[in-house]
């Protein structure tokens, strides 16, 4: 029995054995472990950050009557450019029945009493040439009468402005010509011939006859929020792409952060502005496009640069570092001085030549399988 179990034991060991040679064996066959390397690139570096927002003009002007009544023409619709003082619409005055009538009794009245007054003048002229009343009797008669005539040209006048709106004499006080105030683009023009408008006064903003703008001077307005307004200031370049216009990019100059912001969707954002430049070849924006701005925070041109992946920080210093290759699958560290990175490549200011090869971390070894393709 003894001899039996004797036997068992040594034919274990001797299959351990023979196990352990062949997985040996089998470990000794299989490739190396290889790393690729990377060489150093040179890139032009932004750090950015976008903004989304439209295109407005910096200036839209809306056009309203100073009187009331009802556009008779238009002159302008939305696209057309005109100059300040050009006529925009003319209205027609619809007079107030009950205020026509009132200005009619005005002048009757002021007729009688200028007719009443006029004899009086006259009866006290007579006396005055014959020396029976004094000058200063005299004088008084002629003011009442002047008064009275003074009164009669009121009421004529004030029936004329609630027959027609206006009267001669009181320039653009009151017209029924309507005209723009600025020079630039018909932007919009909300109203019809036949509409009614009102004019514009303390109690009233007025109708809108049209929104004119200087296409000309066009700025970004958007927001952006509030994790990324400690990064930027007033003055940093801007580049804006508009949706509508593909592959056209616009210049831009932040002009304007917000000191407040407004809390939307959970979020808070900031209302941001920036003037845009004008381009060469002139390319023309529609007001109220869609647009993003990409915000630069730094940049660095044509600079020594590699992936960050690339990457690999001291544990105790928090030093940046890389392995370069100084033989066949052989590296050594090397210390280097970072400078801006756009999340994918950083510059590297110190520490690393053109023609280093770097080693990726990315292993990569030939299985059997591609040993027995290849």
């Amino acid at each position: 029995m003894k001899k039996t179990v004797t036997v068992i034991v040594l034919i274990l060991i001797v299959g351990l054995f023979g196990a352990s040679i062949y997985y040996l064996y089998q470990k000794d066959q299989e490739p190396p472990v290889k790393f690729t390397t990377e060489t150093p690139t040179t890139e032009t570096i932004i750090k950015e950050t976008v903004a989304t927002g439209t295109i407005i003009p910096r200036e839209e002007v809306p056009v309203k009557p100073n009187i009331s009544g009802i556009i008779d023409k238009l002159f302008v619709k939305a696209g057309d450019t005109v100059k300040a003082g050009q006529l925009v619409a003319q209205l027609k005055v619809v007079p107030n029945v009950a205020n026509l009538n009132n200005a009619k009794n005005q002048i009757r009245t002021a007729n009688i009493n200028l007719a009443n007054e006029k004899k009086v003048y006259d009866r006290q002229k007579e006396l005055y040439e014959k020396g029976v009343i004094s000058a200063n009797d005299f004088d008084l008669a002629q003011r009442s009468y002047d008064i009275a005539k003074q009164n009669l040209k009121a009421a004529e006048d004030t029936y004329e402005i609630v027959k027609n709106g206006t009267i001669e004499g009181i320039g653009d006080a009151a017209t029924t010509e309507i005209k723009a105030t600025i020079s630039g683009m018909i932007l919009d023009v909300p109203v019809k011939v036949g509409n009614q408008v009102i004019e514009a006064n303390n109690f009233n903003e007025g109708t809108t006859l049209a929104t004119i703008a200087n296409t000309n001077d066009m700025i970004f307005e958007g927001k952006i929020d509030e994790s990324e307004v400690g990064k930027i200031k007033e003055g940093l370049p801007l580049e804006i792409t508009v949706g509508a216009l593909e592959g056209v990019k616009f210049d831009a100059v932040l002009d304007y952060i917000a000191p407040q912001g407004v809390e939307e969707n959970g979020a808070v954002q900031f209302e941001i502005e920036g003037t845009l430049k004008e381009r060469e070849d002139k390319v023309f924006i529609r007001a109220g496009l869609s647009a993003n701005a990409s915000i630069i925070l730094e940049k660095a041109e044509e600079v020594v640069a590699i992936k960050e992946s690339l990457v690999q920080f001291d544990e105790e210093t928090k030093k940046p570092y890389v392995e370069v290759e100084v033989g066949d699958q052989k590296f050594d560290r090397q210390n280097i001085k970072l400078g801006i990175s756009d999340g994918i490549n950083v510059e590297v200011k110190d520490g690393l030549s053109k023609d280093d090869k770097i080693k990726v971390w990315n292993k990569t070894k030939e299985t059997f399988s591609k040993g027995r393709r290849g």
